[in-house]
């Protein structure tokens, strides 16, 4: 029995059904893959451009779990079982995998058909309230029926989108049966921010920035600039080089949200940073030396325009560059010849770590993934199998897994869904 018609669900349905043993699917919804539908904006980012080794990093000190289901089932075996089903495929530069059509119901479909080829019994629209153990397996029981089986495949996903149906009772009934629920909080999820100049920012995206996650009491005033970028590199919590978009109410895009979890899970709020190197292409001393020609150059321009001189191979805009020299205390109307060097240590610890303080996420409601889940330390890694409860087994986002953006949590769904379907 497999409960969860997600990614996970669905490849370790297919997979065991496959195999010959009698499998029944459960899924509390009408459709099959619901969550695959509203993936990557409906397009469904299903992969990555890389392999096993690539795959792992994005999962940070989690990732080794996955180096044996990533060996049985790979982004390229995610390729090839697409492509079997017709659903060609097309890479970004970024490395992201979709569907060549950029629909999402492309994936969706390919995985029914199969699924429909194969001996498995589908039961949608079946809620399930409870999971019981029997003395040769579990009983699933719903409002009205309930179904025994030897072997049970929990793959009831997160909550993040409880649209979907993703609500968190698959961590209730693992834990009911004995394991550890790590708290689960969102992942991937963008931040929100009360800091008053960020909204004059919204909608201007960034195609390369860092950003860190740092303790508010190990960051050195902005006067300190190289002990502050030293700091942020050597005793972050988390970072992450991607594309970043300011938003109305904060940061969005792959590199805040990439970091989102330090926030969603944080006791202490106020205690952490969000820090962002706007220029992670130069270091302090090319960027000082760019000040230094230019203030010579174009000494009598105003200092808005000289950093716009400074910045005009970059992507920051002058209603950035503005608000920096708000935030630096830098009068933009004066000459570049005024621009003291206190000025430019100021701007260009604006500019390499600019602090925001984090509020908030937008919660689970907008999450993509789930960090937190069962613990990793109580599951087979090589099979997917309960270390706790014989004939257990636990695939995708329910464990204690969250990636990146870019098709890696989908990958490690795929990956540890087939294994337990493969071995059940």
């Amino acid at each position: 029995m497999v409960v969860g018609a997600g990614p996970a669900g669905l490849l370790a349905a297919i997979r065991s059904a496959e195999l010959g043993r009698r499998t029944l699917l459960v899924e509390r919804n009408r459709k099959l893959g619901v969550k695959i539908l509203m993936s990557g904006g409906t397009r469904c980012n299903v992969t990555h451009q890389t392999d096993r080794q690539g795959i792992v990093p994005a999962f940070g000190e989690n990732g080794k779990f996955l180096h044996s289901a990533l060996t049985r089932f790979s982004p390229a075996d995610v390729v090839a079982m697409l492509a079997a089903e017709g659903v060609g495929i097309k890479t970004e530069p970024n490395g992201k995998i979709f569907p060549a059509s950029d629909r999402a119901l492309d994936v969706q479909q390919a995985l029914i058909r199969r699924l429909e080829r194969s001996s498995c019994v589908v039961q949608n629209s079946f809620r399930v309230r409870e999971i019981e153990r029997r003395t040769e397996g579990f009983s699933i029981v719903g409002d009205t029926e309930k179904f025994c089986g030897t072997r049970l495949i929990l793959a009831t996903g997160g909550q993040s989108y409880p649209g979907c149906g993703t609500t968190g009772d698959g961590y209730r009934w693992a834990a009911n049966l004995g394991h550890t629920v790590i708290p689960p909080h969102p992942a991937l999820v963008p931040l929100r921010s009360e800091a008053s100049w960020l909204p004059t920012l919204s909608g201007i995206a960034l195609q390369d920035v860092q950003v860190f996650v740092v303790r508010l009491d190990q960051l050195p005033p902005e006067s300190d600039y190289l002990g502050r970028l030293s700091v942020i590199r050597k005793k972050n919590l988390q970072n992450r080089r991607a594309p970043m978009l300011f938003t109305h109410v904060g940061l969005s895009g792959p590199a805040p949200m990439d970091v989102s979890k330090s926030f969603s899970a944080a006791a202490d709020l106020s205690a952490l940073r969000c820090v962002i190197d706007l220029l992670p292409q130069w270091d302090a001393k090319e960027l000082e030396r760019r000040f230094e020609i230019s203030q010579r150059e174009h000494s009598k321009k105003q200092v808005a325009r000289m950093c716009q001189q400074v910045l005009a191979e970059t992507e920051v805009p002058m209603r950035l560059i503005e608000v920096l020299l708000n935030l630096g205390q830098i009068d933009g109307h004066k000459t570049a010849g005024e621009f003291s060097r206190v000025d430019t240590q100021r701007m260009i610890a604006l500019l390499k770590s600019l602090a925001v303080p984090i509020h908030g996420t937008l919660g689970f409601e907008k999450a993509e993934v789930t960090t937190g889940g069962v613990k990793l330390s109580e599951v087979d890694s090589k099979t997917m199998a309960s270390k706790l409860v014989p004939n257990l087994y636990l695939a995708g986002e329910i464990l204690d897994l969250d990636g990146w953006i870019g098709g890696y949590n989908f990958t490690a769904a795929f990956a540890t869904g087939w294994v337990a379907g493969e071995v059940s």
